[in-house]
């Protein structure tokens, strides 16, 4: 029997759900997503979480076991041919600190990690000279910590890619604002665009900082609000970046290469500017300065090509959090992965589809509790 199931909001954690949703036989799979703001659209990530000083362990299980499942859910994606390059390449990663004793801390960090995290790869820690022979315009004196087991992504490729084979698996897409409702004496829900209003078994609500948006109309007090990004591209011409590693310099600017000469910086992380996307290039040259001072000038005052702004969704303790939503059965939601969502964007996408389909979650729910930031107001109120 067929169970109609949409998902509403169709960022990295929304598209790879609609992916794997889609290869069901018995989904009839609807995804709804206006675009505006998207994080995810915006974004350009480093996958490289092991050389972390974060100390949830929690959250590092989250991005450690995301890690390892994206060169899985890339190729079963790709189904056996060669994953894009422009989405998703491992070029490895540097980690750049001004004092060498917090290299070597790192470093060790990363040894121990590696027990769990064997696709940390090659650890080592390079010389200036030996980080020229990766990156010909450092400039600095520093060592650096290499893990050869970093990658990069393209998060709006990534969606593209995602939602491109969905829809080629059956699924339907429908790019307008929509309004989530409960239908009444009835255990469907109902999804209303302005041309029409259709009823779903199941829902999945990932629509990142509009979380709320969703969820406030049915009485709930949602634990979510916007965060901006900001970060822009820069072009080296003379320069074949497509095989450099990224790098982690101290500070927000990573750097993170890819073909063609192109080289993003950033991103900002603005907890207090709502959804505005307007760009600010003033603050954006500042940090594409401050972020490359280890590097040449060639770096340094590469012409800006293009800017980006994006929405991020965080929660009061930046903890990330999915699972069923209390008291509407069969709606999940997850929220709150911040600038780590295109880390763990894709595993998070298959516990809401394995919860949609009745399987085991791959991470534990109870780790990352929906129920303490998503909330019935009359409940509270009692």
């Amino acid at each position: 029997m067929t169970k109609k199931v949409a998902i509403i909001g169709a960022g990295v954690v929304g598209a790879s759900a609609a992916y794997l949703l889609s290869k069901e036989d018995d989904i009839d799979l609807t995804v709804y997503d206006e675009g505006t703001g998207q994080g995810t659209s915006a974004a350009a990530g480093i996958i490289s979480p092991w050389l972390s000083r974060r100390r949830n362990k929690k959250w590092y299980h989250m991005v450690r076991e995301g890690a390892a499942y994206y060169p899985v859910f890339l190729s079963d994606v790709m189904e056996g041919e060669a994953i894009p390059s422009s989405v998703y390449k491992q070029v490895g990663t540097l980690l750049f600190k001004k004092k060498e004793a917090y290299i070597h801390e790192m470093f060790a960090i990363g040894e121990k990690r590696k027990i769990d995290a064997p696709e940390i790869g090659e650890l080592a820690i390079l010389s200036p000279d030996e980080i020229r022979e990766k990156v010909p315009l450092y400039s600095g004196e520093n060592s650096a910590v290499w893990a050869s087991g970093g990658a990069r992504v393209d998060g709006g490729k990534l969606v593209e890619l995602l939602l491109s084979k969905a829809e080629k698996n059956g699924a339907k897409v429908v790019r307008q604002h929509v309004a989530f409702n409960t239908v009444k004496g009835s255990h469907q829900y109902a999804i209303q665009t302005e041309q029409s209003t259709e009823q779903f078994e199941s829902v999945i609500l990932t629509a990142s900082a509009w979380l709320p948006d969703i969820l406030t109309p049915l009485d709930y007090a949602v634990d979510v609000r916007p965060q901006k990004g900001q970060l822009a591209e820069v072009k080296l011409a003379e320069f074949d970046t497509q095989d450099w590693p990224v790098m982690m310099p101290e500070g927000e600017s990573d750097i993170i290469p890819f073909e063609d000469g192109r080289v993003i910086i950033g991103a900002t992380h603005e907890d207090d500017k709502g959804f505005n996307l307007t760009i600010d290039e003033d603050m954006l040259d500042d940090m594409v300065q401050k972020g490359t001072t280890i590097f040449t000038e060639e770096l340094r005052s590469a012409p800006i090509t293009q800017y980006r702004s994006g929405t991020r969704a965080y929660t009061s303790d930046y903890a990330p959090f999915f699972g069923e939503v209390p008291e509407l059965p069969n709606v999940y939601a997850a929220s709150g992965l911040g600038s780590t969502g295109l880390t763990a964007g894709p595993l998070v996408g298959k516990c809401l589809a394995e919860s949609v389909l009745g399987l085991p979650s791959t991470l534990n729910e109870a780790d990352y509790p929906i129920w303490n930031y998503v909330k019935k107001k009359s409940r509270d109120n009692c």
